[in-house]
């Protein structure tokens, strides 16, 4: 069975460890580096800059703490990609790569399938010293796997200017394009940021393989979720591109419409120990990797058949009095459905293992009505099917 608890390899966790150790910043310098930084991706966004990776404590900061959780995300959404074992060669393009996030997440997934084609990836970053950390942990990271040289090709370039795009363009296509913990970074100031981080991801969809996938990852905060859902509504209208996941449909986005709204996504995962230590000395709680995402095809592959009775589910399972309730989404919008407690059968209880971002099916929904008015809450009913189709959650996972 497939482990659904997310987990850094020690191989990646040894590179990073020792870059920091090189680095020779105290422990205790570190670990206020990593408050500082976490209070301004959390609190401060808008002072943030993308200078921070040439801070050396920062930047540090950003390896002994972020670096792995962010690692972590996006191994979860590549086991996500639709990608049968390529032939030829598999082929990365890593945008606003920092240290190398998203090639090391892709090194460390491919050398643990042990795929016979060969890896190249290309990193853009406008930092200079994040690129030389990217060549230093992918190096250490080859070594100490007994990989030999592994392509990787770095270029320095500012997202929001064109210069980058002329030399990756060169080794075009691509199965595979990262832009992780970026979009929200970029083309700030802006008159429509909107736009213009729609026209980056034109761009970078240009480059792409007509069967590989563009995958976006951003933090899960309401703001810079709710931007990427109007990026992916800016997207669909000019039809640039179709969703394979998480969206099972490509209307407008419903959690756009009421403004305290947004989605996210909330997946299990095994902290390391040095995350877990950290956590205790700053008083944070890193129990679960929380991210929006979106993957990105030309080809209009999509995650499940997309059906009316086919839905994502978009919060937690709510425990009320005498019942559940969840939040849903597909084509018709988002819903709130609920199941009393006595109501329950071996038909539905699938139901109890509804958890945010898995896909179900439900063979019924009634609307009551009452007083002349119809409910906007969905029930299920006793002898309603409820499935499971894709879970991404195992509550007794083991590690892997």
């Amino acid at each position: 069975m497939q482990c659904l608890n997310a987990m850094v390899s020690p191989l990646l966790l040894g590179a990073i460890n020792r870059l920091i150790q090189e680095e020779g910043l105290s422990h205790e310098k570190i670990v206020r580096s990593i408050a500082e930084l976490s209070r301004r991706f959390n609190k401060e966004r808008s002072s943030l800059n993308q200078t921070y990776l040439d801070d050396r404590p920062l930047s540090a900061a950003y390896l002994q703490y972020f670096l792995p959780v962010n690692l972590a995300k996006i191994q979860v959404l590549l086991n996500e990609v639709p990608a049968s074992e390529p032939v030829e060669g598999f082929s990365v393009l890593d945008m606003g790569s920092g240290p190398g996030t998203g090639a090391l997440a892709v090194l460390d997934w491919w050398d643990q399938r042990r795929w016979p084609c060969g890896l190249s990836v290309i990193a853009v970053d406008k930092s200079r010293g994040a690129l030389r950390q990217a060549r230093e942990l992918w190096d250490g990271y080859c070594r100490a796997a007994g990989l030999g040289e592994i392509d990787l090709r770095t270029v320095e370039g500012d997202l929001e200017r064109r210069a980058w795009v002329e030399p990756v363009r060169k080794k075009a296509p691509f199965d595979l394009i990262i832009l992780a913990n970026a979009l929200n970074e970029v083309h700030a100031e802006a008159s429509d940021p909107i736009i213009a981080r729609a026209t980056l991801v034109e761009e970078a969809l240009s480059l792409l393989a007509p069967h590989g996938t563009m995958m976006i990852v951003e933090p899960a905060l309401r703001e810079t979720s709710r931007a990427l859902h109007q990026v992916r509504d800016r997207l669909l209208q000019e039809k640039r591109c179709t969703i394979y996941s998480p969206c099972l449909h490509e209307n407008n986005c419903p959690a756009l419409v009421k403004p305290d709204d947004w989605c996210h996504e909330e997946r299990a995962w095994e902290p390391p120990a040095s995350i877990q230590e950290i956590d205790g000395e700053v008083g944070f709680i890193k129990d679960a990797l929380k991210f929006s995402y979106l993957l990105l095809r030309k080809d209009g592959k999509t995650i499940v058949d997309r059906r009316p009775d086919v839905y994502r589910v978009v919060s937690e399972l709510r425990h009320f009095k005498g019942e559940k309730r969840a939040w849903l989404c597909n084509d018709s919008g988002r819903s709130e459905i609920g199941r009393q407690d006595r109501l329950v059968s071996p038909q539905n209880a699938a139901f109890d293992e509804w958890h945010r971002g898995a896909i179900v099916h439900i063979e019924k929904i009634v609307h009551k009505e009452r007083r002349g008015k119809v409910s906007v809450l969905g029930r299920i009913e006793q002898d309603a099917v409820v499935r499971m189709i894709r879970p991404v959650r195992q509550t007794d996972a083991k590690p892997c």
